[in-house]
């Protein structure tokens, strides 16, 4: 699954109208989420391509996330809505268990 895939699915959807900061997070950590499922073991040239081009993304999406998550939930827990959205996802990922 790509990101932009991701995307798609997100927007094709349908659900409460979420703020734009909230949306924005949620397609940002789907695609956290999913490169931090991803296999990163092997040694030929290709899975040594994969494992960086793995690591660069978890920290593109990953980076940060703990903190926004926080911060959003502080921000929004009178919503129900972004509450909903916002509580499938684990509040601390970041260290370790991030990345390959």
């Amino acid at each position: 699954m790509n990101v932009l895939f991701l995307l798609f699915a997100l927007t094709a959807t349908p659900q409460a109208h979420l703020p734009e900061d909230v949306e924005a997070f949620v397609v940002e950590r789907d695609a956290c989420d999913h490169f931090r499922g991803e296999s990163t073991e092997g040694d030929s040239p290709e899975q040594v391509e994969r494992r960086a081009f793995v690591k660069e993304s978890l920290e593109i999406y990953c980076s940060g996330t703990d903190r926004r998550l926080a911060a959003l939930k502080r921000r929004y827990s009178g919503n129900a809505a972004a509450m909903s959205a916002l509580g499938k996802y684990e509040p601390v990922i970041e260290g370790p268990r991030c990345g390959p």
